[in-house]
Formats: structure tokens, C-alpha cells, sequence
């Protein structure tokens, strides 16, 4: 378990290398939902992603060179994280991962190793891989310094956007959901995650009560491609989150297409998740309600953001 004193331990590390996003607004949002909307732009965040809060909470806190595993986002965190803190990073990636994810990654001068993602154990091979090179594992969500990090960005937006009543996050492993409603519970405030209606592990798993694993999800949000929640994550979601919804690809492509056209902001599928839920009434905001969004990730090359839209 995590307390909000582990995130505002990472807050301190982050502070001054990680990019205080902005918190963006749209009275055409705001009409369309009934709700003042307030949306973090993680997307502009280093490394495109959320996931680089976490990632670099986690290797400043520890000695020598990493390893990960990841479809993409994660994976340019761990690149980055490290070349900042002068380490070495060895990345399994999915062979099917996006183009520009594997360059970008490869661009923080990490080495790619991929496997396939349908037939392959990730967490398998990214054990031996560990072994092999006496590297120390950077879980992409289930570890308390990458969920204390991923949380960094629920603080920022409490004391930029003020008093909230609901948290919209993506959900894949769990570990931006478990960060945000640690945070978020602790001031009162709702936190409901999304998940894509191909891969709603959490859902099932909330539902269940106990941890559910389904096939890899055929989804376009690579980056909520996930098999199962963490057991970490888990944990502290079953008790914080107040929900899960779940959103079709089609409601990903329309969000990124919104956010493009009327935000000015280019969202990956997956960075797109809690949008589609508001645009769609997924999630229902109350009339006159402050909801937040997390935008949490804008990895997509131009060529893969046009076959989309």
C-alpha cells in the first residue's frame, strides 16, 4: 500500500525534472457535459506520458542499471529516466508495439529487445533477462515508488484546478488509477477509471473480487493492453476507485479526433480513454459538477494518428 506521504516524497524527487503539465479547459467540453471539465495534459508530459513520473521515481531510488517491459510508454520512461540518471536500460518490447514508440525509445538510447505479445511471457522472459545481466527490474505498474510517481500528477492537479468532485483516469495495470486515488480519496474527492470495452481486466476483477486474467485484449489502447491488474495495484483500487466503465475503440478514435480538433492536443488511443468516457456519458457528471480528466499519453506518430482518424 501507498499513502499520500510516498507521493509527496516523489513529488520532491520529480520536482524540477519532471514537466508540470497544464491543466487545460474547454467551454465547448463543459457544454457538451454539463460539467466544469478540467483536463490534465499528460501528454506533454517528458517522454509523452504519465508514465514518466513513475519510471523516474523509481530509478532515482535505486543503484545501477534497469531493465522493463512494455508496449511503449512505459518503455520511453525507463529510456529516458535512465539516460538522465546516467544508467544503462534494456526494454522487451512487443513486436507489434507502434513504430514510433520503438524509435523513441530506442532514441533515449535504451536497447529494444521484442517478443511476441500473443504467445510470449513477458513477465517470464523479463525475469532470465534480469538475471542474465544483473539488472534491476522497473516494474511498469505494480511497485510502490512507480504508483507513489504516477500519483505526483493527481497533487499537481488538485492545487491547479482547486476543489474537484471526480477523477477520471485510464486504467491499464492500474498504476496511474492506484497513484490518483490515493491522493484523490484522501481529499474527498471520486476517482472512476476506464478501461477499453476489449480489455476490461479491472472491471471483471472489481466485480469478482479477486484478481481476473483474460486473453491479451485486441484493442488500439496499447497502452491498456494488459492481461490482468497488478497484484499491488490491486489492492489499493478494490478499496479507493469508485468505479470502472468501459469505452468501444471507435469512442477512443472519436475523443482523439475532439481533442485534436477543439483542444489542439494530440491524444494516443489510450490517452484518449477518459475523455471517450465523459464525450460518451460513460462516465455522468453531475450538473454543474468539476470533473478532471487524465490525458495520459500523446505517443502516436502522425502516420498511425491518420489511419486512426
Amino acid at each position: 500500500m501507498i499513502e499520500v506521504a510516498d507521493v509527496e516524497a516523489a513529488a520532491r524527487r520529480l520536482d524540477g525534472v519532471a514537466h508540470r503539465t497544464p491543466v487545460v479547459t474547454s467551454r465547448t467540453l463543459d457544454s457538451l457535459v454539463g460539467a466544469s471539465v478540467f483536463l490534465k495534459a499528460e501528454n506533454l508530459q517528458r517522454g509523452g506520458a504519465f508514465k514518466f513520473r513513475g519510471a523516474y521515481n523509481k530509478i532515482a531510488s535505486i543503484e545501477g542499471d534497469v531493465a522493463a517491459y512494455s508496449s511503449g510508454n512505459h518503455a520511453q520512461a525507463v529510456a529516458l529516466a535512465a539516460s538522465l540518471l546516467g544508467r544503462t536500460a534494456v526494454i522487451l518490447m512487443p513486436e507489434d508495439a507502434p513504430g514510433a514508440k520503438v524509435e523513441a525509445t530506442r532514441g533515449y538510447g535504451a536497447e529494444v529487445v521484442t517478443y511476441d505479445r500473443y504467445t510470449a511471457d513477458r513477465d517470464a522472459l523479463g525475469a532470465a533477462l534480469t538475471e542474465e545481466r544483473g539488472l534491476t527490474l522497473v516494474r511498469p505498474y505494480d511497485d510502490p515508488l512507480v504508483m507513489a510517481g504516477q500519483g505526483t500528477a493527481a497533487l499537481e492537479l488538485l492545487e491547479d484546478a482547486g476543489t474537484l468532485d471526480l477523477i477520471v483516469v485510464p486504467v491499464g495495470g492500474g498504476g496511474l488509477a492506484a497513484g490518483t486515488a490515493t491522493v484523490a480519496s484522501a481529499r474527498g474527492v471520486r476517482v472512476v477509471g476506464v478501461e477499453p470495452e476489449a480489455g476490461d481486466d479491472t472491471r471483471r476483477s472489481l466485480e469478482c473480487g479477486e484478481r481476473v486474467t483474460i486473453d491479451v485484449p485486441r484493442t488500439i489502447a496499447d497502452g491498456l493492453q494488459v492481461t490482468a491488474p497488478g497484484t499491488l495495484t490491486f489492492e489499493v483500487n478494490r478499496r479507493l476507485l469508485d468505479g470502472i466503465v468501459t469505452v468501444s475503440d471507435s469512442d477512443l478514435v472519436d475523443a482523439m479526433g475532439f481533442a485534436f480538433d477543439r483542444l489542439k492536443l494530440v491524444l494516443e488511443p489510450s490517452g484518449a480513454a477518459g475523455l471517450a468516457a465523459l464525450l460518451t456519458g460513460r462516465v455522468e457528471a453531475p450538473a454543474g459538477a468539476r470533473v478532471a480528466v487524465v490525458l495520459s499519453g500523446g505517443n502516436v506518430g502522425v502516420a498511425r494518428f491518420r489511419e486512426l482518424v
